[in-house]
């Protein structure tokens, strides 16, 4: 006599959806693919028979839905081509950590034994062009007089230097331009050259961010110019030997035309 084996019938239902995923579906504001579908099939069986629903209008339906995912994925696919350009734009500012970029900020950082340099600008010829320098508690420092100039951007140089001929301790300074154009007294804009100690990405449409010594953060795009190095330092003239015998046994005669020569003259 053949026997019947038991069948568990617990694969032949559908499990309970947990009260989480239960919670999901009922918070859920957006209809997917497998939603649609659902609501096609349901349009289809209830359908009248005498009146079915158009297959022109059927397609139409299917190709709209195609249509909104794909815009949809696209959205996506541009997030993320966004994410990449941004992160190889960082990749590519990071290369200026240690060089100076020109800003337009009327602040400057004077740095120590460097100069602090920058610019003013100006769309017409200017007469007794001044620039001050002033500390951060609005006391005149430094007047730069450069008489008449052209239009444009004219470079302007402070060796940290006050009047007296003291130098200035490091720190953050204002700079203001004023001319005479077109017989008028006229303040004009400076742009100011700082240190890019580091760059930090921001993330979305906020671009990568430059950290400027002293003056603190602006965007990559703020940037007008950047220096091939960072900071203008002297060059020192080559020392020469206090004992002729210390230079393969030259003279003194012979190390004063080595040095005039190194020097161009």
């Amino acid at each position: 006599m053949s026997s019947v084996n038991n069948v568990s019938t617990s694969n032949l239902y559908w499990e309970e959806k947990s009260l989480t995923d239960k919670a999901a579906e009922a918070n859920k504001k957006e209809l997917d693919q497998e939603d649609f579908f659902s609501l096609l099939s349901q349009q289809l069986a209830y359908q009248d028979p005498f009146k079915p629903v158009d297959n022109a209008q059927m397609v139409a339906q299917m190709a709209s839905f195609t249509t909104a995912e794909g815009i949809a994925d696209m959205g996506k696919q541009f997030e993320n081509m966004n994410s990449i350009m941004s992160s190889t734009q960082a990749l590519q500012a990071s290369g200026l950590v240690g060089r100076n970029v020109l800003v337009p900020t009327d602040q400057g950082h004077l740095a120590a034994n460097k100069p602090m340099e920058g610019v003013t600008i100006s769309g017409e010829p200017m007469q007794n062009l001044t620039v001050r320098i002033e500390d951060e508690k609005g006391t005149l420092v430094k007047v730069i007089k450069m008489d008449d100039q052209p239009a444009g951007n004219v470079r302007y140089s402070w060796d940290g230097k006050n009047e007296a001929g003291e130098l200035m301790p490091p720190g953050n300074y204002k700079v203001k331009a004023n001319a005479r154009i077109n017989g008028k007294s006229t303040d004009l804009p400076t742009a100011n050259y700082a240190h890019v100690e580091s760059v930090s990405l921001a993330g979305g449409a906020n671009g990568v961010v430059l950290n400027l010594q002293g003056i603190g953060s602006v965007m990559l795009s703020d940037a007008l110019e950047v220096s091939q190095v960072a900071g203008n330092l002297p060059v020192a003239p080559p020392k020469a030997p206090t004992d002729p015998d210390e230079n393969s046994g030259e003279s003194v005669e012979q190390v004063a035309a080595r040095l005039k020569e190194q020097l161009g003259g």
